[in-house]
C-alpha cells in the first residue's frame, strides 16, 4: 500500500511540474493576440482605415495625408504612397523580375527585424508569375530569402495589380498572408516598402 501511496504521489508531483512549464498558447489565443497587436499598431500609428468601397470610389487611392489604409479582403492593410510610374503600360507582368526596397517590422516584438534600406549594394528580387488560378513571387535573391526562404509573402503581391513600376506601399500583413516564419509563429508584420522595381 505505501509503494503505491508513493507511486500515486510521484504522478501526482510530475503532472503539476509539467502543468506548471506548459506555457504553449493555443492557435485561437495566437490569434487574438495578433488581432491585438494590428490594432494596437493601427490606434498608436493613428490610421485611418477605409473599406474597399472607399477605396475603388476613390480610383484606388489611399490619402496619405490623412494616413489612409484599406483593409483589403485578404486580411492586408494597405496604404499608396505613390504609385509609381505615371505611364498606365508600366504595369508589373508574368515573368517580370522585381527589385524591392523594404523595411520590415514585427507588430508582436515591436521592433525591425530586417531592412535593406541603407544598404545600397543589397536588393531583394523576386520574379512574379501569374496563371488563370493564382499569382505567386519567387524570391532570386536578398535578405528575405536568406531569412525565410524562396516563397514571397503573399501580402507583398496584393498591390501590385494597383501600381506601376517603382511604386511605394505600406503594408500590415496579417500572418496568414506572411511569409513561412509568421504563418508558423502567428507574427504580423509592417513593411515599408520603398520601391517596387520591375528589372528589365
Amino acid at each position: 500500500m505505501k509503494k503505491l501511496l508513493s507511486l500515486f504521489f510521484i504522478l501526482l508531483t510530475v503532472g503539476f511540474s509539467f502543468q506548471a512549464c506548459d506555457d504553449t498558447k493555443t492557435y485561437a489565443e495566437m490569434l487574438e493576440e495578433e488581432d491585438n497587436a494590428i490594432e494596437d499598431f493601427i490606434n498608436e500609428k493613428g490610421i485611418k482605415v477605409i473599406s474597399q468601397t472607399e477605396f475603388f470610389d476613390n480610383d484606388s487611392v489611399t490619402d496619405v495625408k490623412k494616413n489612409e489604409f484599406v483593409q483589403l479582403s485578404s486580411g492586408v492593410y494597405m496604404q499608396i504612397v505613390d504609385k509609381g510610374s505615371d505611364n498606365p503600360a508600366d504595369t508589373i507582368k508574368n515573368n517580370d523580375l522585381v527589385l524591392v526596397r523594404f523595411m520590415e517590422y514585427s507588430l508582436l516584438d515591436k521592433d525591425t527585424i530586417l531592412s535593406n534600406l541603407t544598404l545600397s549594394y543589397l536588393v531583394d528580387e523576386f520574379k512574379y508569375t501569374v496563371s488563370s488560378s493564382s499569382i505567386a513571387g519567387i524570391f532570386t535573391e536578398g535578405m528575405m530569402y536568406m531569412a525565410y526562404g524562396s516563397a514571397v509573402p503573399a501580402g507583398w503581391l496584393v498591390p501590385l495589380p494597383y501600381v506601376r513600376d517603382k511604386a511605394r506601399v505600406r503594408l500590415i500583413v496579417p500572418s496568414k498572408m506572411g511569409h513561412q516564419s509568421a504563418m508558423q509563429h502567428v507574427y504580423p508584420y509592417y513593411y515599408d516598402i520603398t520601391k517596387y522595381q520591375i528589372y528589365r
